[in-house]
């Protein structure tokens, strides 16, 4: 795994910092160059008027002093409001307090918007409680003022391990963070409310990473190129693997899902549909004619299908409907041991008892639900932040689990877990998600590891949708792919 794209949990910044620091690189060095970090910021982006800097009673107050100094010295003209007495601060922040040579006002929330830039120094990532008294008052009158605010790691209010506001949270414009992002910062609403990310490099050596070792990354083709397939001079269909779709009366989810199994790469993809749907849609452009097709009625038909041991993944839910015959189908389907993706009606038809599924998985499985679908599975992790439920609905099904949303988050059941953030709203369009689990099935065909694969689809998906544009329809997603794939081929020769 790529450690430049690791996210760091709040302890495990925390102890980023204490192991720099333990190997020789003084607190008050780590403070000045995420202050002077932070300056950088403001002038760069806010080259304007005059700055307000809101400083709380911790680290990340001394950081807004920092800031505040640079900012100073380079010309801005600067005011400090201190929540709370400058005798009280203490080690590094007070250090830094005494370096600033202007006024410590008190707070006073109706001054606020009378300056052009607001830097929030509030408070750090791991803020547990809601804000209240000065503090929210600032905060509100902040966000009310209309003014750009620079957030110092993370806006005030917002917990860094969830992207959960506590209460009120400053709603910033950028947000200066440092060494690695926390999950908070892509996880929603966390990553609305920073605004513009941007990641300091303050000092801290990367290899306090390996003490560390983390276990959530940013789904970023680091994590996966690596494994990802390319099609060989010498190779041919077969060997790219063959995915079994089985389909439903309605046909179109089914077909979007093998069209989009074919353009990731798959060699073959094969529909096993009743006799009513073979023939909806025959030749249109969301099902192209390299789709095969084969009659399956019922259960018999479905493990002459599979009986075949070529066809080395199959993809069961778009279309399917959530009765007995889904239920066996997919109980048949884990019995092969091959590559198996859960979506949709395959997921739901098991709410009535998820542990005859988690059971049943033998082999590689990667499930794709939504919110909903995954509460009928899992409903006890509901109070549970969506990583930390991804986690558990893994380790517990034995999956890789895909929990779909403006922040999909996919899960491994050996902890390994990645936040993926480069999904356009344009995605929330029926039948995305079955072009989705089409991505997971075609890339698990190809021989990529369940993990990687989701993780895969999941980014491919995201840059489809980026590429399609303004009005997309689920039907673009698999013909769009072909750039982001150009894109990474490139980038590897």
């Amino acid at each position: 795994m790529n450690d430049h794209a690791a996210l760091l949990t709040v302890a495990e910044m925390a102890e980023a910092d204490r192991r720099a620091i333990a190997g020789g690189v003084p607190g008050l060095q780590l403070m000045e160059a995420a202050g002077a970090a932070v300056a950088r910021m403001v002038q760069r982006h806010h080259p304007q008027g005059s700055v307000l800097v809101l400083c709380g009673p911790g680290n990340n107050g001394g950081d807004g002093f920092v800031a505040a100094r640079q900012l100073a010295q380079a010309g801005r003209s600067v005011a400090v409001m201190l929540l709370g007495e400058l005798s009280a601060l203490r080690g590094d922040a007070a250090e830094m307090a005494k370096q600033w040579t202007g006024l410590v006002a008190v707070p006073d929330p109706a001054l606020v918007a009378g300056h052009d830039v607001i830097v929030d120094a509030l408070f750090g990532a791991g803020l547990s409680k809601p804000l209240s008294g000065e503090a929210l008052a600032l905060v509100r009158a902040a966000n009310e003022s209309g003014k750009p605010v620079v957030a110092i790691d993370l806006p005030s209010g917002l917990h860094g391990d969830d992207g959960q506001p506590r209460g009120d949270a400053v709603r910033a414009t950028r947000t200066v963070t440092f060494f690695r992002p926390k999950p908070g910062h892509l996880l929603l609403p966390g990553r609305q409310l920073c605004g513009h990310l941007h990641v300091a490099d303050i000092g801290i050596p990367d290899d306090v990473l390996i003490a560390i070792e983390p276990r959530q990354w940013r789904n970023d083709p680091s994590l996966w190129r690596a494994v990802l397939p390319v099609p060989r001079a010498d190779g041919h269909k077969y060997a790219r693997g063959h995915v079994l779709v089985r389909g439903g009366a309605l046909a179109g989810a089914a077909r979007l899902a093998g069209h989009a199994a074919l353009r990731i790469g798959a060699g073959l993809v094969t529909l096993a549909q009743p006799h009513e749907a073979l023939s909806q849609g025959a030749n249109n452009y969301g099902s192209p004619d390299a789709l095969m097709r084969q009659p399956c009625d019922g259960i018999p038909d479905w493990r002459h299908a599979i009986a075949d041991p070529r066809r080395n993944v199959l993809l069961l839910g778009p279309g399917n409907g959530a009765g007995a015959a889904t239920k066996q189908a997919v109980l048949d389907a884990l019995a092969t041991r091959r590559g198996v993706v859960l979506d949709a009606d395959a997921i739901t038809v098991f709410a009535d008892d998820p542990e005859e599924l988690f059971e049943a998985v033998a082999g590689p499985c990667i499930l794709t639900p939504h919110d909903g679908e995954f509460a009928r599975l899992f409903p006890d992790l509901a109070v549970l932040s969506k990583p930390e439920r991804a986690r558990k609905a893994a380790r517990r099904s034995r999956a890789v689990i895909v929990l779909k949303g403006g922040d999909t988050v996919i899960a491994s059941p050996d902890g390994r877990l990645a936040i993926n953030a480069n999904a356009p709203p344009d995605l929330a369009t029926a039948g995305a998600g079955d072009v989705l689990a089409g991505f997971c099935a075609g890339l698990l065909a190809q021989g990529m590891p369940a993990f990687e694969a989701a993780c895969a689809a999941v980014w491919l998906h995201g840059a489809a949708a980026d590429a399609a544009g303004p009005g997309l329809i689920a039907d673009d997603l698999p013909l769009a792919v072909r750039l982001p794939l150009a894109g990474l081929r490139r980038r590897e020769s």
